[in-house]
Parts: structure tokens; sequence; C-alpha cells
């Protein structure tokens, strides 16, 4: 427990969004930048799996040295097509972090996305005035909404930060406020990112539960992983192009004509 809150703490004291040597440091002693089989024990690591076939970002295109086919990517991470122009993944230690990035992203894009759709379909508002529009639907008041969230995210977040440096830390009781609801933030499948189980897979749909017991389905897991990462990637694309619309004062229904 000492050693997991002293690494966070020199975590967020680093350099480590710019690859500074501090961080790289940190993230190798979390294990992160190990070979496949170096104490990992049972848990899968998506990074060191078995490789696929490798394919290309630019289709029909061979050669072209790592700009095309980079020798760090092996195709194993879910949607790796190799496009990596800039050499962020060739630290196999950041390679996992930058894949933590993206999922987090893609997974709060596609909600954004739904949200402004069905928020401006609801109440007419264009999603860029929502929070400053009198008719717009909100119980709570600008500033409660931000102190909460605030709040709320830094928590959850936290919680996060810390179970990337040291899986599995945050599924004790001690780590959460609610004791018997500790097991529920268990990760069931044993991918770093896909947590799964009764409560991140209430529907089944990556696993089944038999006798109180969640047990993945690795093969409709990999085919959900690489339906997510598609979507996700499109999702954060469309929000780039919200926030070049939003600047002309357009919405996303405006430019469909809706």
């Amino acid at each position: 427990m000492a050693a997991a809150s002293g690494a966070v703490v020199n975590g967020l004291g680093s350099t480590f969004l710019s690859g500074g040597r501090r961080s790289r440091s940190l993230l190798r002693a979390a294990g992160f930048g190990a070979k496949a089989g170096s104490g990992a024990g049972s848990r899968n690591l998506a990074v060191v799996a078995a490789a696929q076939p490798k394919k290309s970002w630019i289709p029909g295109v061979r050669g072209g040295g790592n700009f095309i086919d980079p020798e760090w990517l092996d195709g194993s991470l879910p949607g790796d097509y190799g496009f990596d122009p800039l050499g962020l993944g060739k630290d196999p230690a950041f390679l996992r972090w930058y894949r933590e990035a993206e999922l987090i992203h893609g997974r709060w894009a596609m909600t954004a996305v739904v949200g402004i759709f069905v928020g401006q379909a609801w109440s007419g508002i264009p999603w860029f005035e929502a929070g400053a529009d009198p008719g717009a639907i909100a119980p709570f008041s600008f500033g409660s909404l931000l102190g909460t969230q605030l709040i709320l995210m830094g928590w959850v977040e936290s919680k996060r930060w810390v179970d990337f440096f040291n899986p599995d830390s945050q599924s004790v009781e001690w780590a959460t406020p609610w004791s018997k609801t500790s097991e529920n933030f268990a990760n069931a499948t044993g991918d770093q990112g896909y947590p799964g189980g009764k409560f991140f897979d209430p529907l089944g749909l990556a696993g089944t539960i038999k006798d109180g017991v969640y047990i993945p389905d690795v093969e409709k897991l990999e085919r959900l992983k690489l339906a997510e990462i598609k979507h996700a990637r499109l999702a954060m694309v469309a929000m780039l192009i919200f926030y070049f619309e939003a600047g002309q004062g357009k919405t996303p229904l405006g430019a469909l004509g809706l």
C-alpha cells in the first residue's frame, strides 16, 4: 500500500505527459515496461498478447519503414493498424498509458455525442449554450454542478490512476466507501481497462454469470474491444467536428438540416 501511494505521489509530480525520465522510471517500476511472463501472474496484458497478422492503416501499401509498419506495434492491441507516425508508442510502458488514455477519452466522446444529439433534440437548445440558457433542464446551478463534478470525478479518477499503477488495488474494502460493494470494482476479465463483472457488464455482453460468479467469454470480449475502439475513435473525430461547428455558431442537427 505504501509503495503504491509513493508511486502515485511521484507520478503526480512528474513530467508524465511530456515523457520525462522520471515518468518512464515510474511506469517501469509499476511493471508496465517488463516483458511478457516476468511476474505478470494470471493477468492478461493486452500489449504483450499473441499477435494476429498485422494490418496496415494504409491498405495496399507495403514498405515505408516504421512510418507505415512500426516495429513496436505488433497487432496485438484491439484496433492496432500500425498508425503511430510520431513514434509515441515505442516504449511499451507509454504504449499502455496511451491506450488507457485513448479508451477513456473515446468513452467520454461516445457519451458526449449521444448527449449532444439527444439534448438538443429534446430541448431545442444548442449544446454549447445549454449551460447558460435559463430554459435548459438543469436542477442544479452551474457552481453546484461544477463543485459536485470536481469532487466525484476527482475521487473516481484518483482511483483509476492508482489502479493503473497497482492493478486490483481498488477492489478491496479499505479502498471503497461502501465495503460490501468492493467486489464490484474487481477486474473480472484480467485486462486493464476492461473490468467486466456484474457491475460493469450487467447484461452479460462479454461473459456469463454462473452461481454468482462472472465468467468472461474471451471471443466475445475481443470482438467487443475492437468494436468499442472503432466507435470511440469515430466519436472523438465527431467531437472535434462539433467544436469547429460550434465556433461558427452551428450545431450537428443544424448541419444535418434538422
